[in-house]
């Protein structure tokens, strides 16, 4: 059985489309677990009515992606998880052909499709990479799709917005903050779970024939919903706080100090950018004020 892993909070429509795709899915051994945090558009009531199938948790209060995410893990049945956002359209055949990926070695604990956008025809990601600056790089990230990324093949990661786990893998790297590291909340919380995999030896493959895609940062900005190519500048004071702090606490715990040092130009380079968002969105608020 795959088990596919919602979380939701206040995505309804959203939410209704990517439950469609995984009603059309030519793999059918399958159970869908939503995590709602507390929404209130409706998205319940959707669910209760139109989607009897879906296994339902409920939250009393937002507890953010990494929370839901492990929640659902724990309520799982499955060998495999799939980890969805809400944001996500799967082609019919994508937990079939993730699922093939998959079997062809027992080291392989995560897969990751071509991920398009909406368009269907700009690349999202086409597996996870570790950037010297040690943030993810995804591959193929907002070039047009021209059959580039045809060829399958090893990765370092899987973007969390359509990561497929092998189960097993799952339980080898909980630590005790979780599946998901429950501190990070948001942000950096994929990098995170894939090095802490690499560590423990877990391979990662892309199939280019496993195809979903992605309105990325669907429920996160605040603004300018349309420029999404560094979505860092849109998000909220609270949000660009949280993806520093996650940024460093994903290279305290999974790198090392020889690392670090070596790709510190880059590190202090990616900071160097951040940080000056950080003060500019500072500034233009006390002038604002």
């Amino acid at each position: 059985m795959i088990s596919v892993i919602i979380p939701n909070y206040n995505t309804k429509e959203l939410l209704g489309k990517c439950l469609d795709s995984l009603r059309s899915q030519t793999y059918r051994q399958i159970e869908i677990i939503v995590v709602d945090n507390a929404s209130c558009d409706g998205s319940i009531e959707m669910l209760e009515s139109l989607y009897p199938e879906v296994k339902l948790v409920k939250n009393t209060t937002n507890l953010l992606f990494c929370k839901a995410e492990n929640q659902g893990i724990e309520a799982s049945k499955g060998d495999f998880i799939l980890c969805l956002n809400t944001d996500c359209v799967l082609d019919k055949d994508y937990l079939t052909e993730a699922l093939r990926s998959i079997d062809k070695d027992a080291k392989i604990g995560m897969v990751s499709g071509k991920i398009l956008r909406e368009d269907k025809k700009t690349i999202d990601s086409t597996g996870q990479f570790l950037g010297r600056s040690r943030k993810a790089i995804e591959r193929g990230y907002e070039k047009k799709d021209r059959g580039q990324y045809e060829t399958p093949g090893y990765i370092f990661g899987v973007p969390g917005a359509c990561a497929f786990f092998r189960k097993s893998m799952l339980n080898d790297i909980r630590d005790e903050f979780g599946y998901f590291d429950e501190r990070f909340g948001m942000y950096y919380e994929d990098l995170d779970l894939c090095w802490r995999a690499q560590k423990r030896r877990w391979k990662a493959y892309y199939t280019p024939k496993a195809i979903a895609y992605h309105g990325r940062a669907g429920s996160a900005l605040t603004l300018h919903r349309d420029k999404k190519r560094f979505i860092f500048p849109y998000l909220s004071g609270d949000l660009k706080k949280r993806y520093i702090m996650n940024r460093y606490r994903c290279m305290k715990k999974n790198d090392s100090f020889w690392s670090i040092l070596i790709n510190l130009p880059f590190i202090i380079g990616y900071d160097s950018l951040l940080w000056g968002y950080m003060l500019f969105s500072a500034l233009s608020y006390d002038k604002k004020a």
